[in-house]
């Protein structure tokens, strides 16, 4: 049984925006002109356009037409979840890229946080994450070597650090805030984006036991991400 119609456009429209044939901002054809390319009413098209906003990668702007735009990518806000697992579950592509990897000396603040006495030699990583090569998350994160001692040694592009510290110290305890920023350039850099453009910064602290093992900073750009929560009441 061949497809209906509708389902045939909107297959049509999502591969040239997952192909980047069209990119974000691109402008679509309209109702009218899909219509008459594809030999259907204007409502057959109008159903796949629809479906495809609905979906969030496309964006109606009255009076000017539909464009592409950016679905974002959607993570629970009170969980800890592989982001690589998380951008594959969405039928994605997932890569990842090494910007620093090295023991630092952890002063001040980032003593304060990681729970180290100031001049404390930690591990200190900073890692871009993609989905289809699209930059969603910066990971800053400062690991205790005391119970994480071969943590620098670990290609983090076969594994994220997530995915690594789970493993070798289970989770007993998190510490979530967010708050949203105009990031510094070379955040906006790394990530791809204008500087005018907010990010949600993700603060986390993770626990194995007592043992306080890392403190991360995860950086979204705030068009592209959004955290979410559930809660039973």
């Amino acid at each position: 049984m061949s497809q209906p119609r509708y389902l045939q456009i909107k297959q049509y429209l999502n591969e040239k925006i997952q192909t980047r044939t069209w990119p974000v901002g691109y402008k679509v054809p309209t109702e009218i002109e899909l219509a008459d390319e594809f030999s259907v009413s204007r409502m057959t098209a109008n159903k796949a356009i629809k479906e495809l906003v609905s979906d969030g990668l496309l964006k109606r702007t009255p009076r000017l037409g539909t464009f592409v735009c950016h679905k974002k990518a959607e993570s629970p806000l009170m969980e800890i979840r592989n982001i690589a697992v998380e951008v594959r579950q969405r039928g994605h592509q997932y890569s990842s890229k090494v910007i620093k990897k090295e023991e630092v000396i952890a002063r001040d603040n980032v003593a304060l946080k990681i729970g180290v006495r100031n001049e404390t030699a930690v591990y200190f990583t900073q890692i871009v994450h993609y989905e289809n090569d699209v930059p969603i998350q910066l990971e800053e994160r400062w690991v205790n070597p005391a119970f994480a001692p071969d943590y620098i040694q670990q290609d983090f592009k076969q594994q994220t650090p997530n995915e690594y510290l789970v493993r070798t110290c289970p989770l007993s305890d998190i510490e979530h805030t967010v708050e949203a920023i105009i990031p510094p350039p070379h955040i906006s850099n790394l990530l791809e984006i204008n500087n005018t453009i907010p990010c949600l910064l993700l603060n986390r602290r993770t626990w194995s036991e007592d043992n306080l093992i890392s403190v991360a900073l995860l950086y979204h750009p705030g068009d592209k991400y959004k955290l979410t929560s559930r809660t039973k009441v």
